[in-house]
Formats: C-alpha cells, structure tokens, sequence
C-alpha cells in the first residue's frame, strides 16, 4: 500500500475539524448555573439556595429570604453572560463585586433590571443611582432578555440584547455620595471608586418573580 501525502486542502480541512478543540483553554465561558441544581448558588447567610428556587425558567431568588442570591466564588474581572425575565411590576437588580453578603448594598455594585421603559438612574441597565442608561433595550415583562456585564479594573459596562447601555469607570466615583458631575447619590457611607475590585455575583429578591438562566463567566 503506499500513502499519498496530504493536499493542501486535505490538510486545511483537518486543521479546520481541530480547530474547535484547539480552540478552547482555560478564558472559554464556563457555566456557574448548570440549569437544574442549586450547585454553586448560596444566600446571603453562607447557607447553599434551597432547590425548590431552581425553577423550570431557572434560578427566581423571589421568596428565598435573601436580599440577593449568591454565586459561591468572588469574581474580580470578568464577562459575565446570563438570560433574565421579569415579572409584570417587577424590581430586581445584578449586583456585582459584593465584598459582604450581609451588606451588599454597601459593599457592591448594582445594575438595575425593572418592569418599567424609561432612561433614569433606576431603569433597567443603570448603574442603580450611578450613572443612567442611554437606552433601554429590554424586552417587556415575560419575555426573555440578555444581559453581558464585563467588568475590567475600575471600568464595568453593561449590554442588554446585543446593544452597550452604561458603562462606568469607578475611579470618578471618589467621593462618598457624588457622582463625577458633583450631583448627589444615595450612596453617602462610601466612596464607590474605594470599594473591592473582586466580589460576589448576585441577584436580588425585591418582591417580585423573576429568573435567570444561562449564567457563564470567562475572563475579558
């Protein structure tokens, strides 16, 4: 038998099947929900998410107790992607970077997600009574939306369904209750630019049913 050397486009058909497999490495997205357990996920108490808050449209910290629920790991810089649906009326919000579970709202930052159309400092993509949103891109309630947050040193900015709509650089925020323009924010215990570059991901409970599915994480 005797063995013909491959074609070039033999050989760039193989280099194209590898490519895939070479492709992956260690900042490819990884899932932090798996869609079926609560695995991962903790209240603001240390304790893990009960089961019965993994539900069919996914994780709905609705009812949990908790004033946001937790991925176990701090994040410090990081994509993070995830699908969100709310309920009619609904007030919910991604904190990022918590440093203290039991003070999240002191301790890290919040982007807004509400039932609501507007463009203000508690609209859905805000930075919650940072820095507003220059659209608002969400779906209404009911229906799916996507959200990628990528976070990197001071600078955070946030997508909703594929289009960019805030974005802050934490090292203007060095004031304890200004904003970079010398307005007032409800923030008034700590300068927003001091707090930690690594935290917690969380989504929060304020009263209404909401759910997140499809969670990864890779590095920017």
């Amino acid at each position: 038998m005797t063995f013909r050397k491959p074609t070039l486009l033999a050989a760039a058909a193989f280099a194209t099947f590898l490519l895939p497999a070479l492709a992956l490495g260690a900042d490819d997205a990884r899932p932090l929900f798996d869609g079926k357990t609560p695995k991962g996920w903790i209240l603001t108490d240390g304790q893990p998410l009960p089961a019965k808050f993994v539900q069919e449209d996914g994780i709905n910290p609705h009812g949990t107790g908790s004033y946001i629920v937790s991925y176990e790991e701090k994040l410090g810089d990081f994509i993070v992607d995830f699908d969100y649906k709310l309920s009619k009326g609904c007030n919910s919000g991604v904190f990022v970077r918590v440093n203290d579970l039991k003070d999240p709202v002191y301790t890290g930052i919040e982007i807004a997600l509400d039932d609501t159309t507007g463009q203000g400092y508690h609209d859905s993509g805000a930075f919650y009574d940072l820095v507003k949103p220059t659209s608002n891109a969400q779906k209404p309630a009911g229906e799916w939306n996507h959200m990628t947050i990528t976070a990197k040193g001071p600078r955070i900015a946030v997508s909703i369904n594929g289009t960019e709509v805030s974005k802050i650089d934490l090292d203007e925020f060095d004031k304890p209750g200004l904003r970079p323009d010398g307005s007032k924010h409800k923030f008034e215990k700590v300068a927003i630019g001091k707090l930690d570059r690594s935290g917690y991901l969380g989504f929060q409970d304020h009263g209404q049913d909401c759910w997140y599915k499809n969670i990864t994480f890779k590095k920017p």
